[in-house]
């Protein structure tokens, strides 16, 4: 289950009063490129995809953390009953379906950390995962980037990208490319849009 447009506009523009900064921003943009790209595959909502963009970080509403964000996301979106959303604020960051991929602080508590990993282990990948996955590697704060230098940028501020990520987002933009027969660039306006 996922929420309404509306209701997850709400969600965003609730969670960031409690924890300001460009997240909120780098979700929309997130957003705006899923729209887009659904709008041109077979089998994937358009409403769907934007919703689930838009709150793919919505655990950042409970303060600066890493890993964390993961977890609270998910455990957040699952108390309020969207389940589909909770699996994208797990499956976002773990393109390859393993935690040791993962890039940044492993702020968990060991409860937060094994529901993570078990969860992980059981959920079965779909195009809407792989769609936001994309969609969060081209989504800047002030819009959209090319694929490489927003893994450059996150390189740079935590000195590492592990390869494995970088080959499969690679992968994931050629993926979505042959499904659309067009360049992610162009339909995610990445010249034009902003948040």
């Amino acid at each position: 289950m996922i929420p309404t447009r509306m209701e997850a506009e709400r969600l965003l523009r609730e969670a960031e009063q409690c924890n300001l900064g460009p997240w909120g921003n780098h979700s929309r943009v997130a957003a705006h490129c899923a729209e887009k790209i659904a709008e041109l595959c077979d089998g994937l909502d358009v409403q769907k995809a934007y919703v689930l963009g838009l709150l793919h970080d919505i655990g950042r509403k409970f303060g600066v953390r890493h890993l964390g964000h993961v977890s609270d996301g998910y455990t957040y979106m699952m108390s309020l009953g969207y389940d589909e959303v909770a699996k994208i604020c797990l499956t976002h960051s773990f393109p390859n379906q393993s935690i040791k991929e993962y890039i940044g602080k492993f702020d968990t508590s060991d409860e937060e950390l094994e529901m993570i990993c078990v969860t992980l282990a059981q959920v079965v990948i779909d195009d809407y995962d792989r769609l936001i996955q994309l969609c969060d590697s081209l989504a800047g704060s002030e819009g959209v980037l090319d694929i490489e230098e927003r893994m450059n940028d996150v390189k740079r501020r935590y000195g590492y990208y592990p390869q494995e990520k970088w080959d499969f987002n690679i992968k994931l933009k050629e993926y979505f490319e042959k499904k659309t027969g067009k360049d992610i660039y162009d339909i995610v306006e990445k010249e034009a849009y902003r948040p």
